[in-house]
């Protein structure tokens, strides 16, 4: 797909976005064309609105309303938080209407629920932040969604988050103008994975491991929440025993493997209990409990409070958040 033309770009930022993916999109561009030595992408932002935005930092974009977009051949949105409030009909049609035409269309961090909601993702593979890929797939039936660290699906292109963003930034330059250009322009960044799409996304790493066998024994555990394995087969698949791991466990990070293992589910349920609208019950099998019950047991110890009190809660914090502008939103 390699293109002698220069790709004009128009780079949507919305309200709330983070500063690390309005960077992780940008800055590639303009490493293309001052490594080729040449013009190969030109870019202005553009804004859901005829107002300035403000990104997470601070940094302010100023107003450049997507609707007086009359075309371009690279689509960019970059979103974070508050999204639902932003995601304006008139937005939506604005989308539609460019992608219709652009080469490729690309979606990060949120970025991808504003493509969604605007229909430019149907029949299309996808993915989005890890924290909302279980609300992505539910909400979006038409989109097949995938926990990757970026989706290339033809003419769509979507980024869990802004490391995997730069990942697929240099994708984007190697197929238009080649692998040799992305490699300096990743060199440039002192860069120097490859870019692997498919990898699912890094999630909760609660502590760091000082030892390769409970790094390796975690990820079995956060590869088999909603059905746990027992520690036991953890050991014989890593080639130990099963006092030797537990002793690992002690040593390295002052728990058991069983308690390891159920802090990561919780954490898991925690999330699902805050940042979807899964019923608690799917919640609870989700995460390898066997019954709602010893769910609720579980994380009331674990949090000090029922998951139905946490969402409570959550509910009354968003309602505040509301009357006050939408300020407090963040996720993450």
């Amino acid at each position: 797909m390699k293109s002698a033309e220069k790709l004009h770009t128009i780079v949507l930022v919305l309200d709330e976005a983070n500063t690390l993916s309005f960077a992780a999109a940008v800055d590639p561009l303009r490493a293309a064309n001052r490594q080729a030595g040449r013009d190969l992408f030109d870019w202005q932002f553009a804004t859901p609105e005829n107002r300035d935005v403000s990104l997470t930092s601070g940094l302010i974009i100023p107003a450049a309303p997507l609707h007086d977009v009359t075309t371009c051949d690279v689509l960019i949105v970059v979103a974070g938080f508050n999204l639902h409030a932003q995601s304006t009909p008139r937005l939506r049609s604005s989308l539609r209407r460019l992608a219709a035409r652009a080469a490729r269309v690309a979606g990060i961090d949120g970025g991808p629920w504003i493509m969604a909601q605007a229909g430019v993702l149907d029949g299309h593979r996808a993915t989005t932040h890890w924290e909302d890929l279980d609300a992505f797939a539910q909400r979006f039936a038409a989109v097949t969604c995938v926990d990757a660290r970026f989706v290339d699906s033809g003419s769509r292109l979507t980024s869990g988050g802004a490391a995997p963003a730069l990942e697929m930034m240099l994708h984007l330059i190697a197929q238009h103008h080649g692998a040799a250009l992305a490699e300096r322009v990743a060199s440039s960044f002192i860069y120097d994975a490859a870019p692997t799409p498919a990898r699912p996304q890094g999630r909760q790493r609660p502590r760091v491991h000082n030892a390769p066998l409970t790094a390796r024994a975690q990820d079995m555990m956060q590869a088999n929440l909603e059905d746990p394995i027992p520690i036991k087969v953890i050991a014989r698949h890593l080639g130990v025993s099963l006092r030797a791991l537990q002793l690992q466990f002690q040593a390295s990070l002052r728990t058991t493997p069983q308690a390891y293992y159920l802090g990561l589910r919780l954490g898991e349920a925690n999330r699902l209990v805050t940042q979807t609208a899964l019923p608690l019950q799917d919640v609870a099998l989700i995460t390898g409990f066997a019954s709602q019950s010893s769910f609720a047991r579980a994380y009331r110890q674990r949090f000090g409070v029922s998951a139905r009190q946490r969402r409570s809660d959550l509910a009354t914090f968003n309602r505040a958040s509301d009357a006050d502008g939408g300020r407090r939103q963040y996720r993450r």
